[in-house]
């Protein structure tokens, strides 16, 4: 097993290894006093661990409370968490009991908020299911719903006592949404890590564990430096803006992953196109998400996109910092006034 330290403002462990899902209920024990442990799960995710998760919780004495929502973004909004809200408060959920995000993304955004704000904080442990949830989504604190307007508006900083990453569990994710978590992986590799580039480049299976463990890393040191995003650790968004746009135009059909990937290859063409980046970046980051299945295109409008974009929370008055690629493996923050975004979106959509 690999253990991570997350060197936050509550600093706490990602402990990444086989039969983690087993060892729940005991590791709670360790984080919180109270007889109770709400587990929040999705309907996809649900079936195939919420019973193994349950039991460990009550051979470890807890009193457990389900909570299962439809799987999917669609349901990462006000409704959803205000249900699970009034779960834990009819269950009388109190600060010294817990809550456990099992699931992918989605999930842990969410339950991480509702633990954030019910009772004004209680605890919670991140249990994540996907790989993409556990290179990214279950470590740094970042928690948050989505509103009709765009992805993420309302949520919290707000730090788990301990992720627990069970690589064995990705063994049920459908391809698709092995490559969402793909296109994270070669997030990190392109903002700060060539080394993992070349770990994916390479052919033959991946070593899942150490993969996850060198992303971890990477944004553990991130988050260590800058915890409340306003520096250092927007790199973490490299895709995401003109990302999260293709998902919102899609009504979020389009997955996260994907609408990541996408995003990359439109922010690299474009900082090609402005002398940022050198030329061969760019067929070089399409090769390898060509490799791992991944979308490369979109057929939304620069327009289209651009609306989408005015609503993203790395916007700060008339700027926005974009995350740039400047080499292979390395990437920088830029800013760009708010009236020039769409021609870099533009930029990016000339193929």
């Amino acid at each position: 097993m690999t253990t991570v330290d997350i060197r936050a403002s509550q600093p706490y462990q990602v402990h990444i290894g086989p039969g983690l899902l087993d060892q729940v209920g005991e590791r709670a024990r360790a984080l919180w006093t109270g007889p109770t442990a709400a587990v929040v799960s999705d309907s996809n995710v649900a079936p195939l661990y919420l019973s193994r998760c349950t039991a460990s919780l009550e051979a470890a004495g807890f009193r457990v409370v389900p909570f299962v929502f439809p799987a999917g973004e669609a349901s990462k909004n006000g409704q959803t968490y205000l249900a699970l809200l009034e779960c834990l408060a009819e269950h009388h959920i109190t600060r010294a009991d817990g809550l456990v995000a099992l699931g992918g993304g989605v999930v842990g955004d969410l339950t991480g908020f509702a633990a954030a704000t019910f009772l004004r904080g209680v605890a919670f442990l991140q249990l994540p299911t996907t790989l993409l949830a556990a290179v990214d989504a279950s470590v740094g604190g970042k928690t948050a719903i989505d509103l009709h307007h765009g992805k993420n508006l309302a949520g919290a900083f707000y730090q788990p006592k301990a992720v627990l990453c069970d690589p064995s569990v990705l063994d049920t994710l459908p391809p698709a949404d092995f490559a969402d978590g793909c296109a994270e992986v070669i997030k990190y590799g392109m903002i700060g890590d060539p080394a993992l580039l070349d770990i994916l480049e390479a052919p033959g299976p991946l070593d899942v564990e150490t993969v996850i463990a060198r992303c971890v890393e990477q944004k553990g040191r991130l988050v260590e430096a800058d915890e409340f995003d306003t520096g250092a650790r927007q790199l973490l968004n490299l895709g995401h803006t003109i990302g999260h746009g293709v998902e919102a135009c899609s009504g979020y059909a389009i997955s996260h992953g994907k609408a990541v990937a996408i995003g990359m290859v439109l922010i690299t063409r474009a900082a090609v196109h402005f002398g940022l980046c050198p030329a061969a970046v760019l067929p070089r980051l399409q090769a390898l998400l060509e490799a791992y299945r991944l979308p490369q295109s979109t057929e939304y409008s620069a327009q289209a996109l651009y609306t989408k974009t005015l609503s993203d929370k790395k916007r700060s008055g008339d700027a926005l910092s974009l995350v740039v690629p400047t080499t292979w493996g390395e990437s920088r923050l830029h800013s760009v006034p708010v009236a020039s975004l769409l021609s870099w979106i533009e930029k990016g959509l000339q193929a």
